[in-house]
């Protein structure tokens, strides 16, 4: 479908690639990997005619659409419903609930349908952006990082929609977990090289495990070979006898092509610094209930405790609280009710969303590293300098002048530097990249004190966490088992046809709101489309009644002879007949509407009519 040739690309005097060239079949779901600034958003822009190549060439079809999920975000109308209803192909035009699948399945509500666009934050508006791309059906889907601003259930919808796809796609994320069950195909830019393989991660990285120690091998036999014809060469040149013989092997040294060393790609070295803590237990949680206006609770009377080897995943859609939450645990918040007893040995160390925030824009980045512990010598800060990738005298960069993702790296080294046993992390795999994240989940899993964090990659969920905090619309409760288990036991309340939901009881006050809220949105989404199938009813009764009618007229006509009058009821005979068809189109209409209508209530307040 499109044809990649000897593509070209350089920043200054940068090389990002050189001659890449892949085919996309029809078909094709591509996961796009490779260390971070390798070339792999230039590339999807290069495809899409965002930006150009050096040289080289994109061969894509005629009549060819291709939707991209552009950062650079635009609105041109009042509302989310009118914004996304613009994208859909032009047989589709209407189809609001179409617009009202997606968008809800990415995590919007039918109350945002009818908010203006500009409104929601920047994650959110993102999921707009993301909504009007799959609704477009372009033939090839590329999506830049889609997943860096969905939770997990979002996250879950996107992947099922991606699998039934039936255009190509082409996408980066570092969600391993999610490449894999979406991809048919994984490709790689490394060493400025591009290789596509069919199957999952494993059997491209499987792959390039092979190819890396062939070239080890031909490399260590080239130098073998150099160096025992530079042996002769050296041994003798000066002899006479020798001479010719000599001189023919300088000629094969020359002629020698160079198989260049596999250039070194740095990696993130994770070795949190572990501080004893005496006991099993280093905290227990009690009736804990947060609220910001005591109106909307994001949880009540929560309670669980944390053991000293403890893996504590707290997950769920945004917005419900679970930052709040860890931000207590870690003493940024304040709780409206209960308490966190610690044990006397406890050291945190606090990953959080807004903790970039706090790191002092003057200071180099070696300088804000040594702050966190004293204890440490200029080595010992030099190493974590290193093992976040900050080499040389890029560690001496200030703050001032790091992108966000480089912030994070030298947030997430404060937290190797500064001693402790109980790691409060949010969202830590937001801007590294595959590798990276599985560095970081294997020295969780090894880590010897307690790690509690948020997190939306099941990667992590299912390598590490072995108790969970869940977040539902109900509030909080704690689930003493693994992202698996819960699976299994639980599931998701919002994924349909899953297994039966363990649902709270509701106090009589919510049990009431729920069942007004209920009847309200009933009122709303159902209430004018069966008034109008009640019309539709009534006029095909009646237009039905008028047929009978004109065919007595008809009759009479016919057995008068009266031309005029056959021909007026043949008339008005066939345009009563086709209003009758269109009313039963409508009508067909209407009723599948109102069950789709059902079923998202349904979906979201469950079977209230049958409680």
């Amino acid at each position: 479908m499109i044809q990649v040739n000897n593509l070209n690309k350089s920043y200054g005097a940068q090389s990002i690639f050189k001659d890449l060239s892949f085919n996309l079949s029809k078909g094709d779901k591509v996961g796009l990997v490779g260390r971070n600034g390798t070339g792999k958003s230039t590339l999807i822009k290069i495809i899409c005619g965002a930006e150009s190549a050096d040289s080289g060439e994109v061969k894509i079809p005629k009549n060819y659409k291709i939707g991209k999920l552009d950062q650079h975000i635009s609105f041109s109308k009042d509302t989310v419903m009118q914004e996304c209803i613009q994208s859909l192909p032009v047989d589709e035009q209407y189809d609001e609930y179409k617009v009202e699948k997606i968008l809800m399945g990415l995590g919007m509500t039918v109350e945002d349908m009818d908010k203006e666009p500009k409104t929601f934050s920047g994650g959110y508006q993102i999921r707009i952006q993301l909504a009007k791309v799959l609704l477009g059906k372009p033939d090839l889907l590329l999506l830049d990082e889609p997943t860096n601003y969905l939770d997990i259930l979002s996250l879950r919808w996107l992947e099922k929609f991606l699998i039934s796809y039936p255009g190509e796609v082409i996408i980066i994320t570092h969600d391993r977990i999610f490449m894999d069950q979406v991809c048919t195909h994984v490709m790689g830019i490394n060493y400025q090289m591009l290789k596509k393989v069919k199957g999952k991660t494993q059997d491209y990285y499987h792959q390039m495990i092979l190819e890396a120690e062939i070239i080890q091998k031909t490399i260590a036999n080239q130098d073998k070979k150099q160096k025992e014809l530079q042996a002769f060469v050296d041994r003798f040149r000066a002899k006479a006898s020798k001479a010719k013989q000599a001189q023919s092997r300088v000629k094969q040294l020359e002629k020698m092509d160079k198989v260049e060393a596999l250039e070194g790609m740095g990696d993130l070295g994770f070795k949190f610094h572990f501080t004893p803590c005496p006991g099993k237990f280093i905290a227990k949680i009690e009736d804990l209930s947060m609220s910001f206006d005591q109106k909307r609770w994001l949880f009540k009377d929560l309670n669980f405790s944390i053991e000293k080897n403890d893996r504590i995943g707290i997950i769920g859609k945004n917005g419900q609280g679970k930052s709040t939450l860890l931000n207590i645990i870690a003493g940024e918040l304040k709780p409206i009710t209960g308490e966190i007893s610690f044990h006397p040995s406890v050291k945190k160390g606090h990953f959080g969303q807004t903790n970039i925030l706090r790191l002092h824009q003057k200071n180099t980045i070696e300088q804000e590293i040594a702050e966190c512990n004293d204890d440490m010598s200029y080595k010992e800060v030099r190493s974590i300098c290193g093992s976040m990738m900050f080499e040389g005298d890029a560690a001496k960069k200030q703050i001032s002048v790091l992108s966000g993702g480089e912030k994070s790296r030298v947030l997430l080294g404060k937290i190797l530097a500064h001693p402790a046993n109980l790691l409060l992390l949010d969202e830590p795999t937001n801007h590294l990249d595959i590798e990276s994240i599985e560095s970081l989940t294997e020295e969780l899993t090894n880590f010897k004190g307690a790690v509690v964090l948020v997190t939306h990659s099941e990667l992590l969920l299912k390598n590490v966490v072995n108790k969970l905090i869940v977040f539902n619309k109900e509030g909080a409760f704690f689930f003493d088992g693994g992202y698996d288990r819960f699976l299994e036991k639980i599931g998701w309340e919002e994924e349909a046809g899953g297994k039966k939901k363990i649902k709270p009881k509701l106090s009589k006050k919510e049990s009431k709101r729920l069942r007004a809220e209920y009847n309200q949105e009933k009122s709303q989404l159902l209430g004018p489309l069966k008034k109008r199938l009640e019309q539709v009813e009534l006029l095909i009764c009646q237009k039905e009644e008028e047929v009978e009618s004109l065919n007595k007229s008809l009759i009479e006509a016919s057995n008068t002879s009266d031309g005029e009058k056959i021909s007026k009821c043949s008339k008005e005979l066939k345009e009563t007949e086709d209003l009758i068809e269109k009313l039963f189109e409508e009508m067909e209409t209407l009723s599948l509407a109102i069950s789709e209508k059902e079923e998202v209530i349904k979906i979201k307040f469950g079977d209230l009519d049958n409680e």
